[in-house]
């Protein structure tokens, strides 16, 4: 669905109605063990294959908090802007699943450990806007049920059971379904970037509880419905849409949207009814007793700010200001690790940070590579181009060795040879022609042969100039320099 389309139905389903979106992000922090106990947090592991005594919640065993996975969260609450809380404390959340061996969760509540922070993003204007940041707070992840495994029975799996999960509480800040998913968007790329989450929605390392309510511009918050782990960004517009669509037409017709919580059903693109919508107080949370406090200094926490990356932010900022990129562009470039790694590379093989030379690299990236990546579904890490080839195709251009047009049958070459831009053009006898003398030769010659469209150019059908340059092209086979083309030409139409 395009982005006009979308936008348009969203309108449509909100109607006379403002819709508020706030997001529960939980992201899996990237650590080899879990966040209480020593055991592996590998992807794809046969089913209760890495469960230690603790994940199991054995009698006597206790659990001793992964440091790495405190640092990863304070990484993150740095890249948010966030207050770093040097006090914070693990709770107990009670309550009851198959699959949560304690019968509780630990977690943290009233003192989480990052505060407020904030993430920017544009609304559907292109605007700049600022989504605020509730908290960022630890917690471990419940275990895996089966249900297909067996027809009477259903299957537990804790591999999961005790992996760190970062939980990420937005301010209600958000107005529709395009900013919601921009928002998880740009979480996802500034978690990849700080190295502390993969991002991998489709393995559940991240996932999305979206709070929607509907009110009329001005009044108090509405009833919210909460929807329950949506792992994929384009489920999130459509589990959206639906859900504004089903809370306007229960107020419209009188009725009260009820506090619960649904679960998005993608085959049917319908959101469906899980549970009633417990507040804290029904979860009884209390400090956890075996766990002490979490105490951090503040000298951990600036060691950890030192080492932080350049933010995608920060990089956007610099392509346009120093590079000249146009700020779409530099966006589109930053909205990934790989992509602004493969870009950063291109740079530094352009060797250059000429604005004209670095935009057409940007547009090359952007058209040529991501175009080529897209018809055969890739990733740019598999891309047959590397960011030295690039460079050295967009370089070739810059110095007036081959032109736009005929670089693009050069790289069409190098994508399916993986060959050198330079060797491709050599063996093929595709250097431009910028000899003005031969140039002039052929438009001569083209001139006497079309003595009619002369005269009806010099008698004032100026488009009739465009005529005369694709002759020239098509006679040198698209060698020619066409700014030295359209310079020769001019002079000799006009009798200069």
């Amino acid at each position: 669905m395009s982005a006009n389309t979308f936008s348009a139905a969203h309108m449509n389903a909100a109607g006379p109605w403002e819709v508020v979106i706030g997001l529960e992000v939980h992201a899996q922090v990237v650590s080899e063990s879990k966040l209480f106990s020593g055991a592996s947090t590998q992807f794809g592991a046969l089913p209760n294959s890495q469960v230690s005594l603790v994940d199991a919640a054995l009698p006597g065993m206790l659990p001793v908090v992964n440091m790495f996975c405190v640092e990863q969260a304070v990484r993150t609450g740095l890249g948010l802007g966030a207050q770093i809380n040097l006090f914070s404390v693990f709770d107990r959340k009670n309550y009851f699943y198959a699959d949560l061996p304690q019968g509780y969760q630990i977690s943290q509540l009233y003192h989480p450990i990052v505060g407020e922070g904030h993430l920017d993003i544009e609304d559907t204007n292109s605007n700049p806007k600022r989504v605020g940041i509730e908290r960022l707070h630890l917690e471990q992840d419940a275990g895996k049920s089966i249900h297909d495994q067996h027809p009477a029975k259903s299957h537990i799996d804790l591999n999961r059971s005790g992996i760190a999960l970062m939980e990420i509480v937005s301010r209600p800040d958000m107005r529709c379904a395009e900013e919601a998913q921009a928002y998880v968007k740009k979480l996802r790329a500034l978690l990849r970037c700080l190295g502390t989450c993969d991002g991998n929605m489709e393995q559940g390392s991240m996932r999305a509880d979206i709070n929607i309510s509907l009110r009329k511009p001005g009044q108090e918050l509405g009833t919210r419905a909460e929807i329950k782990n949506v792992n994929s960004v384009r489920f999130m517009g459509q589990a959206i849409l639906y859900e504004i669509s089903r809370q306007r037409e229960i107020l419209e017709d009188g009725g009260q949207v009820v506090q619960e919580t649904r679960l998005f059903d993608a085959a049917k693109g319908v959101t469906r009814s899980m549970r009633s919508k417990e507040d804290a107080h029904d979860y009884r949370y209390f400090p956890d007793p075996d766990l002490p406090p979490l105490v951090l200094t503040q000298a951990f926490v600036d060691d950890i700010a030192k080492g932080l990356p350049e933010l995608p932010d920060a990089k956007k900022n610099r392509f346009v200001e120093s590079l000249g990129i146009a700020p779409y562009d530099a966006g589109v470039l930053t909205s990934e690790g790989e992509i602004s790694d493969f870009f950063e590379a291109a740079l530094a093989a352009l060797g250059t940070q000429d604005a004209t030379a670095c935009k057409m690299l940007a547009n090359w990236t952007i058209t040529e590579l991501f175009g080529a990546l897209n018809r055969e579904s890739l990733e740019i890490g598999a891309s047959r181009v590397s960011p030295e080839a690039l460079a050295e195709l967009v370089g070739l251009i810059t110095k007036d060795v081959i032109s736009g047009k005929i670089a693009k049958d050069v790289f069409a070459i190098m994508w399916e040879t993986g060959g050198s831009p330079s060797k491709i053009v050599e063996e093929k006898g595709l250097q431009q022609v910028s000899d003005p003398s031969a140039i002039e030769g052929v438009i001569e010659a083209i001139m006497e042969a079309n003595p009619q469209m002369v005269a009806d150019y010099r008698s004032g059908k100026d488009k009739l100039f465009g005529f005369f340059v694709g002759q020239v092209m098509k006679q040198m086979a698209g060698k020619a320099n066409p700014a030295l083309v359209n310079e020769v030409l001019l002079s000799k139409l006009n009798n200069i």
